[in-house]
């Protein structure tokens, strides 16, 4: 079991906890992005389904559970949460195209486009009133992936032209209508109504052995999903696995925190992310630079590469944090806060480092800045990335201030601030440069309320 997971310690962990009968009922996959979180959870969902008796569970068992596991289908697995599928739907393609017949190869295509229509359970969208624009979608989709796994069960004509010139067009169909899914039916924050249909699923008998809700990225909550997640937290089902995944543990609340069991995935050596590349998408031998990591190579898929990312997000922090600094000082104080100063330049650094300004002197300046770099956050999910980036900079800028309370209270104003800028984007559809440059000027009202000086307080 989980010998399809490279370099990361936590499964060696999980499968010890599983043979010796004392998995938790709630756990908590915390690493940086591309550090095989979700795929240990889908893992985990398999061999706990798994019908062969005895506890090796290896990854091409050939009981019907593991098949339907193998390819995500399996009616025991709920999957929900934001990400970005795009990328890595674009990269299971390449692989695909090349060598169609590949039985290794199509799993990872069909697994990469199932992780999307996951998301568009009938248990998660029940009186969805969008359900009915995304049907056709999601039944283009479905019968793509009926003649992908009904082509190829005799493995013939591998690696023919004619096999591959027909690969080339479904990914084409495939890839259309996955944008159109992802643009359309991904939110930026998880919606309560999703997490309290999965509690009452979470609840029902299993169809086979056991089942697993898995919740990715699950600091990207309203309040309100938080308390309806903590309610399933607090009595967790017989029957049920819950399985959270984040790049970002300190944005979770810490009464759901102290309900998991943590499981740290870590960066992985390059020498195992390009063995990652060369085994699963079959590019570890053309990957290189950037692409040499997992994320990166998947980046290079997209129109705007995560790396480009966190320079535009330090940017915007080394903006934003010296407009906070101009308010402060206009407001009384002699000196700029330690956290505050740190994150400054810190923020700085990186953006200079990356060719960028250092900052921006006005908010309508860097709001222009950034929408150029990330080409108007087009490309679905890239804006709820680059929030991801802007919470992954100010973790990195305060990692040397000494701890106080002025510093907690400081960073979780950028947290809120966050957190909320991703609902108006997500929920309520208003767009990233209203989004950021009210994220901007809030963050200067909160960081000169935070500090102003006693004597020109009201």
């Amino acid at each position: 079991m989980f010998e399809n997971i490279l370099g990361q310690e936590a499964v060696i962990r999980l499968a010890e906890d599983i043979r010796h009968d004392i998995l938790a009922p709630s756990m908590l996959f915390r690493g940086p992005r591309a550090s095989g979180k979700g795929t240990a959870a889908l893992e985990l969902s398999r061999v706990l389904s798994c019908e062969k008796p005895g506890l090796n569970k290896p990854w091409k068992c050939s009981c019907p559970a593991c098949h339907h596991h193998r390819f995500l289908y399996h009616p025991d697995l709920l999957a929900l949460g934001s990400r970005l599928f795009s990328a890595e739907i674009a990269a299971a393609a390449a692989a695909f195209t090349l060598c169609p017949s590949d039985a290794a190869v199509r799993a990872l295509y069909i697994r990469a486009i199932r992780k999307l229509v996951l998301r568009f359970s009938p248990v998660l969208w029940e009186d969805e009133p969008k359900a009915g624009k995304l049907a056709p979608i999601l039944t283009a989709l479905e019968g793509d992936l009926d003649e992908i796994l009904a082509r190829h069960e005799g493995e013939a004509e591998a690696g023919s032209p004619k096999d591959i010139k027909w690969a080339e067009k479904i990914v084409k169909s495939i890839g259309k209508n996955a944008l159109n899914l992802e643009a359309e039916g991904i939110a930026d924050f998880i919606p309560v109504g999703q997490i309290r249909r999965a509690a009452y699923w979470s609840r029902l008998a299993p169809q086979g052995k056991r089942k697993l809700l898995l919740i990715e990225n699950a600091d990207r909550m309203q309040d309100a999903s938080r308390n309806a997640l903590l309610k399933i937290l607090e009595e967790p089902p017989d029957d049920t696995v819950i399985v959270l995944t984040t790049a970002h543990g300190d944005a979770l609340l810490p009464t759901i925190l102290s309900r998991l069991r943590p499981y740290r995935f870590h960066l992985r050596s390059p020498e195992t992310e390009k063995e990652v590349l060369r085994r699963v998408f079959r590019a570890g031998t053309a990957a290189s630079g950037k692409e040499a990591s997992i994320g990166g190579y998947l980046d290079s898929f997209l129109p705007v590469s995560g790396e480009a990312l966190y320079p535009l997000a330090a940017f915007f922090a080394a903006s934003a944090a010296y407009r906070g600094a101009r308010a402060l000082f206009g407001a009384g104080l002699s000196s700029l806060p330690a956290e505050l100063e740190a994150l400054g330049k810190y923020a700085a650094g990186i953006a200079e480092k990356a060719g960028l300004e250092r900052r921006a002197g006005d908010t309508g300046a860097c709001v222009t800045a950034v929408l150029k770099g990330a080409e108007d956050f087009k490309a679905p999910g890239l804006f709820a990335q680059f929030l991801g980036a802007l919470l992954s900079v100010i973790s990195g800028g305060l990692r040397n201030v000494p701890p106080s309370p002025g510093g907690a209270a400081f960073a979780d104003i950028w947290r809120k601030a966050a957190s909320e800028a991703a609902l108006a984007a997500g929920t309520y559809n208003q767009t990233p440069a209203l989004v950021l440059d009210r994220l901007c000027t809030e963050l200067t009202r909160r960081m000169t309320a935070l500090y102003r000086a006693p004597s020109t307080a009201p």
